[in-house]
């Protein structure tokens, strides 16, 4: 019995014993618990923080008229007889950068999107009237870019398949992000351009007829079908061909003319001016009451007139009337030298807007032919030269004279009337129109102007001696 109580009392201790071990490694488990629990509750806050600063930063805007292109890869069933697929899938890789160039040539903005679908969208975040027609581009060469890709891989038997659809209208964009800028869109257009790609088959670009509206006087297309949606009724959807005769370069339309780019540059020149406009109203000094906003209108009106009449080429009047827009833009920094401060301030702008190099250097000098004393060389100096000082030939010439004189005298570069009307005098007796147009519509008022001006430097006389 005693042996009997012994083996008990034994048993008991190494349970205890056995007990205590399990407690203190349940106890150090504990403590892991209780570390992994602080970690996971860190993280949780920097989560929370996070999602806070992106819903704080989160901006929503609308959009009236954006264009939004779905794309979506067909064939990935294919793979399966391929050999190595994942050379294959590192090669589309590589088309999707020659995609990714041809987005940011035509400034359309890629959005998130699943699986093999592409979503990108024309119009924002800076609105522009090109749009519809840019992103219509952007598929033909994405399209051409495509077939090339394929025929370098495989020759003529194509493995995938690239169907487009593209509609325009209104959208709503959430922007996110600090150091890259993420689009979210919404809306009807989003979900209707959706639906156009889901139809469109064989590699085809299809577009809506909202789309069409803006672009067909410069592509070939023919009626593909037509699309129910919801609250709206049939949509009438149309096929891409290339572009039309008056605009393609050669006789299949696979590629635009000089005559489309510049027409196409024209509608950007809206967009352009809009902006320009805007810089100006809020940037100019509130001193110059004559080398405002208004002057700046004046001389873009005055020289697409004497342009046409000149005869300039549609190209011609881009330049020209993009170098008046600017030709005053150096007085938002000074006055003196303001021609150059101009043509600086141009050169900084116009790539935005897909000036080219060329066509920014004869703005450039169509510019620095305003720098008086005038001396323009070519025929479009002598347009942009004859529309700065139009005014001198016109009925409101001492109205819109006095107003420089107000401008030159806050400056402290004029001191008197008496001493401007003699300057005017001086300046006009010296001055010449260079444009057969200017002479016929100005040059006989011009001289009048110069009798209006000895009679008020006379009543100044007058009214000096009798004081």
């Amino acid at each position: 019995m005693y042996m009997s109580q012994l083996k008990d009392i034994a048993t008991l201790k190494k349970e205890i014993e056995e007990l205590k071990k399990l407690n203190n490694e349940l106890l150090l488990r504990n403590k892991e618990l209780i570390e992994q629990n602080r970690q996971l509750n860190a993280q949780i806050e920097k989560l929370k923080t996070r999602l806070d600063n992106e819903l704080h930063n989160k901006k929503t805007l609308r959009f009236k008229i954006a264009t939004v292109l779905y794309a979506s890869l067909h064939g990935f069933t294919n793979i399966a007889t391929i050999h190595d697929k994942e050379q294959l899938i590192d090669e589309l890789d590589k088309f999707y950068l020659i995609m990714n160039d041809i987005l940011a040539k035509y400034n359309i903005q890629k959005v998130p999107s699943i699986g093999d679908t592409i979503i990108v969208v024309g119009g924002i975040p800076k609105k522009n009237r090109t749009n519809p027609i840019e992103m219509v581009l952007a598929a033909i060469d994405i399209r051409r870019a495509f077939i090339e890709f394929q025929n370098n891989l495989f020759g003529e038997n194509h493995l995938w398949e690239l169907n487009i659809g593209i509609h325009t209208g209104a959208i709503n964009v959430n922007i996110t992000g600090k150091k890259k800028e993420i689009y979210d869109i919404k809306g009807e257009t989003v979900n209707i351009a959706s639906r156009i790609e889901s139809v469109a088959v064989k590699g085809k670009i299809i577009i809506s007829e909202s789309t069409l509206e803006y672009v067909a006087p410069y592509f070939r297309y023919r009626f593909f079908s037509k699309l129910p949606v919801k609250y709206v009724g049939d949509l009438a959807l149309y096929e891409i061909l290339g572009f039309s005769p008056e605009y393609s370069s050669d006789s299949k339309g696979i590629a635009p003319n000089s005559k489309f780019n510049t027409r196409l540059q024209l509608i950007r020149y809206d967009d352009l001016e809009a902006f320009m406009l805007d810089k100006l109203e809020r940037e100019l000094p509130k001193y110059l009451y004559y080398h405002n906003i208004k002057h700046t209108i004046d001389v873009i009106i005055q020289s697409e007139l004497i342009g046409k009449s000149e005869g300039v080429t549609s190209e011609e009047l881009l330049l020209l009337k993009t170098a008046a827009l600017f030709h005053d833009a150096g007085q938002i920094i000074q006055s003196k030298g303001h021609e150059e401060i101009s043509v600086q301030i141009a050169r900084e702008i116009l790539p935005s807007f897909n000036y080219t190099e060329e066509q920014i250097n004869k703005i450039c000098e169509i510019i620095l032919a305003t720098k008086l004393p005038p001396k323009p060389k070519s025929l479009l100096e002598k347009i942009i030269c004859d529309a700065d000082l139009d005014y001198l030939g016109r009925q409101d010439f001492i109205e819109v004279s006095n107003t420089l004189y107000k401008e030159l005298k806050e400056q402290n570069i004029v001191t008197s009337l008496k001493q401007w009307y003699e300057l005017q005098i001086a300046f006009l007796s010296e001055h010449q129109y260079f444009t057969e147009t200017a002479n016929k519509l100005r040059e006989v008022n011009k001289q009048t102007q110069i009798e209006r001006l000895k009679k008020e430097l006379e009543k100044i006389g007058n009214e000096s001696s009798y004081l």
